[in-house]
């Protein structure tokens, strides 16, 4: 007998995917009907046949074929959907002041710090019962936890995406570099050279441990060395810390390097390289393009995300 399906476990698009299936026969018509991947597809209905404890459909030849289940449950099943369409219908208008929902952000640690402390207090006004659930992504992962609705939006720096994935640029970033404030640069941190900051030693910040030096490329393209660099951590404000209290330097985005000129003893540094700029853009899946709701809610993140990379230190 399958587990019971408890509304934590339900995902209501897999049911989109179950009624795509039975309409159209296969994997592959399913997924131009929902302008999906057949990977996704397959991935949709491989969860909805471990919730059921049923495989739902058995391919005989080129189709498939609806299980006794299946058959069963389809028609309360298209009911539902039908309903849940029309809902939709109807919400064209709508007050913010009454939505209910939790908003998934794809986003890193750096632009946490910089979006989400504004676009709270937006939605504190604006939307109070909306919650915000703040996720890292893999970068190799936009598209796919786009697609499978994993997440509602992606902030991070520009992506190659496919037409199914639209972008929209918010802002374009430089690094700089931190230091302690009584750190032997500290003085000339505003004119500080190529020479002195090679000299130095240096904290990265890396998801891996052997992740090598992303910025190498710019310094081999410059015919410059490698930096010296005595730590990989994961996260900036830990890196910021050890910087902090040592002689190391951290190069970072220079919004979020202002950020933490404001929570510990550190001083900001030109990076005496002319490097081009990080494009932040913000990614979300085309079929969500017409949902007002999602359109809203882009919106008021993109309002709030430009103000936080633009802002002054």
């Amino acid at each position: 007998m399958p587990p019971p399906l408890t509304a934590s476990r339900l995902d209501l698009n897999l049911f989109r995917v179950m009624d795509a299936v039975h309409e159209h026969g296969g994997i592959s018509g399913a997924a131009r009907h929902l302008h999906l991947s057949q990977p996704a597809v397959s991935h949709a209905l491989a969860r909805l046949r471990r919730l059921w404890g049923d495989p739902l459909f058995v391919r005989q030849g080129n189709q498939m074929v609806p299980t006794e289940l299946t058959r069963r449950v389809i028609g309360e099943v298209q009911a539902h959907l039908r309903g849940l369409q029309s809902l939709m219908g109807q919400a064209d208008t709508f007050d913010p002041l009454t939505l209910n929902m939790t908003l998934r952000l794809g986003m890193r640690d750096v632009l946490e710090a910089i979006t989400l402390p504004p676009l709270m207090r937006r939605l504190a006004q604006a939307a109070p019962q909306v919650k915000i659930a703040s996720v890292r992504v893999p970068r190799d992962a936009l598209e796919r936890t786009l697609a499978q609705g994993e997440v509602d939006l992606v902030i991070d720096r520009q992506r190659r995406v496919t037409g199914r994935i639209h972008g929209e640029h918010l802002a374009d970033e430089q690094l700089a570099v931190l230091m302690r404030r009584d750190h032997p640069l500290a003085a000339r941190r505003m004119r500080m050279s190529v020479a002195d900051y090679f000299a130095q030693p240096h904290v990265m910040v890396a998801l891996q441990p052997d992740q090598p030096d992303p910025l190498q490329v710019v310094w081999a393209a410059q015919g410059l060395g490698e930096r010296h660099i005595i730590l990989r951590c994961q996260h900036y404000f830990a890196a910021a810390n050890v910087v902090a209290a040592g002689d190391a330097l951290l190069t970072l985005p220079r919004t979020y390097a202002e950020e933490l000129t404001r929570a510990l003893p550190l001083v900001l540094a030109e990076l005496p390289l002319t490097l081009p700029p990080i494009g932040i853009w913000m990614y979300w899946h085309a079929d969500r393009d017409g949902d007002p709701v999602h359109r809203w809610m882009r919106e008021s993140v993109a309002l709030e995300a430009r103000q936080g990379l633009k802002r002054p230190g």
